[in-house]
């Protein structure tokens, strides 16, 4: 039936997700979820919601949790916008924001959803090579663009780059938008969302998925300018007026109603990676920087496919990316002690 595809879908080469497989007695290191669950108060907020009134559509400006987000991080309403997961929002703004007749530039190794939606919506990307470190160079963001995005932790390295040197990006690029991805900066980074009432070109996007432990509700959003949300929100209602139900409303809400669940939830994780690093260290792997739920490792003496196959004869499922620069390394996902203590017990005999 493909003779029915325009020639878009013909060429479009769409993102892989990470696997969600079905195996009994699990250990699920790879799509970096947070091991522990959403806060009490969220599983509430949800089940007052479960009555009469989900014959009646939510609200399409999200105003609730447009207040919930502009009085947590302070900024105004009308510098939020939020999205069906921060992939939607992602995508709206390539489309609406990214159009300008020269190449978005990107990190080489950095999040695949973005050459995708190049592909979609027409954009020549430009991948920018990481240093030998894996780390941005500013300088390489000094050329003629139409547009930056990059993730703040990157992904899938974990590498953080410090609020001055995106600093530094924004100055370098007045006139054309400059994306901050941060889907992982709850684990050890400072958002830049306290630049956007001084960069009128910084878009910040976020996600409730990672640190707040709400992947299945599939909310995210963004912070900027009045002026750029207004595209996104001119996007969106020409696109579907109703990105986000009375459930994840009610339950992203609540999630910034208890901090100290955050922080605890939070801390937990960041103190599993530091252990599992230290592990992983102790076995011979180099392990990259991570301000991120994940780590990025890769042993001098052996393949990175094949360390992932052996583990996951195991039961133990990490993240291994078939790409220039990186075959040799592993993504895997700070789990809950129990699981960590898996991975590291089952390492010993597969490196020997």
């Amino acid at each position: 039936m493909s003779r029915f595809w325009s020639p878009l879908i013909k060429n479009l080469v769409p993102y892989v997700p990470g696997e969600q497989p079905k195996m009994a007695n699990l250990v699920k290191l790879n799509t970096n979820e947070n091991p522990f669950g959403p806060s009490p108060k969220v599983i509430e907020a949800i089940k007052a919601e479960l009555g009469d009134n989900l014959r009646l559509y939510p609200d399409p400006e999200g105003l609730a949790l447009k207040e919930a987000l502009s009085a947590y991080h302070g900024v105004d309403p009308d510098q939020v916008f939020l999205g069906n997961g921060s992939d939607e929002v992602l995508a709206h703004i390539f489309q609406g924001l990214f159009q300008h007749g020269e190449p978005l530039l990107f990190p080489d190794i950095t999040y695949s959803f973005y050459p995708v939606y190049c592909g979609l919506y027409g954009i020549e990307g430009r991948p920018v090579p990481l240093n030998d470190q894996f780390e941005i160079e500013v300088a390489d963001y000094r050329q003629p663009n139409g547009g930056v995005i990059f993730p703040n932790p990157n992904a899938p390295t974990g590498r953080y780059l410090a609020l001055d040197v995106v600093e530094q990006i924004l100055v370098a690029n007045p006139d054309r938008v400059v994306v901050v991805d941060e889907a992982y900066v709850d684990f050890g980074g400072q958002t830049a969302i306290a630049l956007v009432n001084r960069y009128p070109n910084l878009l910040v996007t976020q996600t409730l998925s990672k640190a707040r432990s709400l992947a299945g509700l599939r909310v995210g959003f963004a912070v900027g300018h009045p002026d750029l949300i207004e595209a996104l929100e001119r996007i969106k209602d020409s696109f579907n007026s109703y990105p986000l139900d009375r459930l994840a409303l009610a339950g992203a809400v609540a999630a910034y109603e208890d901090e100290a669940y955050f922080e605890q939830s939070r801390q937990a994780v960041i103190s599993e990676r530091q252990r599992l690093t230290a592990g992983l260290e102790a076995l011979g792997f180099e392990v990259l920087p991570s301000k991120a739920n994940f780590v990025f490792v890769r042993h001098p003496d052996h393949a990175g496919e094949a360390l992932a196959q052996a583990l996951r004869e195991r039961g133990i499922i990490i993240r291994h990316f078939r790409k220039p620069r990186i075959a040799e390394f592993l993504r895997i996902t700070v789990g809950r002690a129990d699981q960590n203590d898996v991975l590291l017990n089952a390492l010993p005999d597969i490196l020997a």
